[in-house]
């Protein structure tokens, strides 16, 4: 591949790369990837390169530059001083490359590369299905790694090599953009064997004298509910019977007669229909949760992320069955 030609400074040599040693951009793009992933290995399945291809691209931009910007050992990497001004200056370059590739291409601009994407494992399995192979279809030349995690743990987006996650509950980390889809009633479910002859409980009080089930990543030992007309609130002490951080375990649970269950409505809402489930108290619920898309804050956004925030948001009311949700303006990066 014939090779771009740089101006140097005045007074300067201008480096020079061994045939067939790849373009400035993509050894600088090995480079910021090894430093925000942490190591050659996670940079190379990150990038979809062999850990020997990271290994000679590093090489090859030290040569060129003249100066080691890693000091590596078998259990440790850390920048050298110059390797912290490459590492900054590098960052600047990409995204402004980006961006200029972005401006220039316009509205011809197309999604391609890797997407990956952390969600829910319900929402992940169910819900999420048909928006994403929309997106797909829409975007042939995008490949998406689905990954399906229940908490919302990530801890850093960069070095995990995740580009944006859908998580449901509120979002905590403030260096996070955070758009929120929509909203996710929750309702009180049992099965009919549960309450056996007797009467359905009709306060909310009245729900502590039966055995639960816990949806520990939300509750354990205790449950809040709220009066739809009245706003009155009741907190209501549980012993669970059975705790797990799988909501479709919660509802199968459920469903087997062992514990009243708080759960999304849209999960519980087949079991419902067919009698295998009954909503108690119907006019108390848990408060809903949000369900947000979550990304970190950065000058550039990819036309994969772009195109992808987009295709969630129109999709969110028939997510969770709404028919209307308010749309901030300026929440989500602007499609070319």
């Amino acid at each position: 591949m014939k090779q771009p030609i740089i101006v140097p400074p005045a007074g300067s040599a201008a480096p020079t790369f061994a045939t067939g040693a790849g373009d400035r951009i993509e050894l600088l793009q090995t480079f910021v990837r090894i430093v925000e992933a942490g190591s050659l290995s996670a940079a190379a399945a990150q990038l979809a390169i062999t850990q020997p291809t990271a290994s000679r691209r590093l090489q090859t931009l030290e040569r060129a530059l003249g100066a080691r910007l890693l000091q590596r050992s078998t259990h440790s990497m850390r920048l050298t001083a110059d390797g912290e001004r490459c590492y900054e200056h590098a960052r600047e370059l990409l995204a402004g490359w980006a961006a200029f590739e972005s401006e220039l291409r316009g509205a011809s601009e197309e999604a391609e590369g890797i997407l990956r994407v952390v969600a829910p494992h319900a929402f992940g399995q169910e819900r999420l299905v048909k928006p994403l192979a929309d997106y797909l279809r829409r975007h042939p030349r995008m490949t998406v790694e689905w990954l399906l995690h229940d908490d919302n743990a990530i801890q850093d987006f960069i070095a995990a090599g995740i580009d944006c996650a859908i998580q449901v509950g509120e979002v905590a980390d403030s260096s996070l953009v955070a758009i929120k889809l929509a909203e996710v009633p929750r309702i009180v479910v049992a099965a009919p064997s549960l309450l056996g002859n007797g009467a359905p409980p009709e306060r909310a009080a009245d729900l502590a004298a039966l055995p639960w089930l816990a949806l520990r990543t939300y509750y354990r030992h205790e449950v809040r509910l709220t009066h739809l007309d009245t706003g009155e609130s009741a907190r209501i002490p549980i012993a669970p019977r059975l705790s797990t951080d799988s909501l479709y375990a919660l509802r199968s649970t459920a469903v087997q007669g062992l514990g009243v269950a708080i759960g999304s409505a849209w999960v519980m809402a087949d079991d419902l229909a067919a009698g295998r489930l009954v909503q108690l108290v119907p006019r108390w619920q848990a408060a809903p949760l949000p369900v947000n898309l979550v990304y970190p804050y950065a000058r550039f956004y990819p036309a994969r992320l772009r195109f992808f925030v987009e295709a969630m948001r129109a999709a969110a009311p028939e997510v969770v069955g709404e028919h209307e949700r308010d749309r901030a303006p300026g929440e989500a990066p602007p499609a070319s």
